[in-house]
């Protein structure tokens, strides 16, 4: 049996119906015990890892609302769309301002946060 090259295996793969590409892969589990599928789940993430981190999760925890109060609260019910009272006590105890957010949108609302007069930090 000839060798092929990837380049003539996917165009061999673009003449085939989707039924006949299951069933080559369903021949490929059993030929070699191996899911030509789970190998592409399992390695896209490994290459994506690097943006990952950048774009993780952030939590914005306010740790002092500063002397300009009245102006803390109006932005942290701007970001959150909280109401007065409940803007309030994050201001006056601190903590989590907005849980959760990717990392460009947490660094906007700590920039927010400082402008108006906050001590603020990502977790």
């Amino acid at each position: 049996m000839a060798k092929f090259t990837k380049d003539e295996f996917i165009s061999g793969l673009k003449e085939m119906t989707l039924l006949e590409i299951k069933e080559l892969v369903d021949a490929m589990k059993e030929e070699f015990g191996v899911d030509p599928s789970a190998v592409a789940v399992a390695a896209a993430p490994a290459a994506g890892d690097a943006g990952a981190q950048e774009d993780a999760a952030k939590t914005v925890v306010l740790k002092d609302c500063g002397a300009s109060k009245i102006n803390v609260i109006k932005v942290i019910r701007e970001i959150t769309g909280l109401g007065l009272v409940e803007a309030k006590a994050i201001a006056d105890n601190g903590g989590n301002v907005k849980e959760n957010v990717p990392a460009a949108e947490a660094d906007e609302i700590k920039a927010k946060l400082e402008e108006a007069g906050a001590t603020v930090e990502l977790a």
